[in-house]
């Protein structure tokens, strides 16, 4: 990992305003676009409860390692501001709602 590099895992949630209604699990986008933000942060906050508890483990999809300018602006700030092992709140990006585990 090159230097000023970090790295990362995060869950996703996708809502009605994120920019790609679909994924692996939902190709028509049915379930995104029914889902509010208010329902996805609700989602994510109870796994995030979960996660720093202990109970649950995180995280579904791994990021890095990445630099300054590689992501989008509120995924990489929120990632560069943990300290390696913590758990962000939740952040918005265009992508949808993310918690962050910064794991480098």
């Amino acid at each position: 990992m090159a230097s000023g590099q970090v790295r990362a895992s995060h869950v996703l949630i996708k809502h009605q305003g994120s920019r790609r209604k679909s994924s692996w699990k939902d190709p028509e986008g049915r379930v995104i676009s029914a889902t509010t933000r208010d329902a996805a942060v609700a989602q994510l906050q109870s796994l995030r409860d979960d996660v720093v508890s202990g109970t649950a483990n995180l995280l579904n999809c791994s990021k890095g390692p990445f630099g300054r300018g590689q992501m989008q602006k509120p995924f990489e700030d929120a990632t560069y501001a943990l300290k390696v092992g913590e758990v962000s709140e939740i952040v918005d990006t265009d992508s949808g709602v993310h918690i962050i585990m910064r794991t480098a």
